[in-house]
């Protein structure tokens, strides 16, 4: 089974490989065909120049556990695991599309609202993983597979801990995770924590709203360095689009410190997602404003009438129109009227009478 050249034979006497989707350090992914259920899988295959690797192997099997463990709408769900041609290989569900990095090259930076779209289902499935006690710690961009509908699918938790096996107090000589995306801690050989993945996002979605990423290096020494010490540029300074609140909240995530970073991707997530719901009221709003009546303006409009009992009674009494007549008043104002003139003629015969008896 060559690198270079697609598989004709079956792995694991299962799976058809059929062409080459993409190659990682460790590993090449295929997507192939499951001859027993009929339907299209990705299979990640473990390179044979670290195959004879121990320690590549407890890893790579590492990935296939924790996953396997993992059944969310966004992150990609793990089917078999197995070893053949001696190699070793975990089959997955194949999604259609192509990953975030590649969708970064080609539209960044976003608009606001796919981008939070978009890493808001990024912080469900890593959340996810979270409340299950485990640390993805390799969180970028080409870890996230979208499809052309925009569904976002979390993947490679190769180099995953599980959250019962890290001590605090930890400390390795060897750094693990991706130099432009990981955290400070990681980068300083520390134990990673769920506050390590909720930074990884966080440059993810500066890099998304920027089109760059908050650090610019040449090595992976460099880029540790960065991360443990220099500030990143202001977001709004590469796109004044960027709200200013949604700003904080991306610098919050970027804090050097776990404890001032929002805990866990589900906090984030929410964050996210309050922030949307206010941003979109307010836009409302303004188109509201924008479009209503003129006349409005001079005029209020009427309280809506929800129900018979809510009609504003009292207004019709104080407000009658001028068919409206009051016909007891007039009667009795004709009665007087009728009564003192029948009075005047008696009480002039009267006084002439008197007149004349003199």
């Amino acid at each position: 089974m060559s690198d270079q050249q697609n598989p004709t034979n079956l792995l694991g006497n299962r799976y058809r490989l059929e062409h080459i989707l993409g190659r990682g350090g460790m590993s090449i992914v295929y997507k192939a065909y499951d001859v027993t259920l009929e339907r299209p899988v990705a299979v990640k295959v473990l390179r044979q120049d670290y195959s004879d690797n121990s320690e590549f192997q407890k890893s790579f099997h590492q990935e296939a556990k924790a996953a396997a463990n993992l059944t969310h709408p966004n992150i990609v769900t793990i089917h078999d695991f197995g070893f053949d041609h001696g190699k070793l290989f975990i089959v997955m569900e194949y999604v259609p599309g192509t990953d975030l990095k590649q969708l970064i090259r080609q539209k960044s930076p976003f608009e606001v609202e796919e981008a939070l779209q978009l890493i808001t289902q990024a912080c469900e499935g890593i959340g996810y993983a979270h409340r299950a006690g485990i640390v993805h710690c390799d969180v970028k961009p080409l870890n996230m597979l979208v499809t052309p509908d925009l569904r976002l699918k979390v993947t490679d938790f190769g180099i995953a801990r599980v959250l019962s096996t890290i001590s605090i107090d930890e400390k390795s000589d060897l750094v693990w995770g991706s130099p432009q995306y990981f955290s400070p801690e990681q980068a300083s050989g520390k134990a990673p924590l769920p506050a390590s993945d909720v930074y990884s996002l966080g440059v993810i979605l500066y890099e998304m709203l920027t089109g760059k990423l908050p650090f610019k290096a040449d090595g992976a020494s460099e880029y540790a360095r960065m991360h443990r010490e220099q500030l990143p540029q202001s977001p709004t300074l590469l796109n004044p689009a960027i709200p200013l609140e949604l700003e904080k909240i991306i610098l919050k995530t970027l804090a050097k410190e776990p404890a001032a970073r929002y805990r866990t991707a589900d906090q984030f997530g929410r964050i996210l997602g309050t922030f949307g719901q206010t941003t979109n009221a307010i836009h409302l709003e303004d188109e509201s404003t924008i479009v209503e009546p003129v006349q409005s303006l001079a005029y209020p409009q009427p309280p809506a009438i929800t129900h018979l009992n809510d009609y504003p009674a009292s207004q019709d009494s104080e407000q009658k129109s001028p068919a409206n007549i009051d016909w007891v008043t007039w009667i009795m104002g004709i009665a007087a009227f009728l009564l003192v003139g029948g009075l005047i003629p008696f009480w002039m015969n009267v006084i002439l009478k008197l007149s004349l008896s003199k």
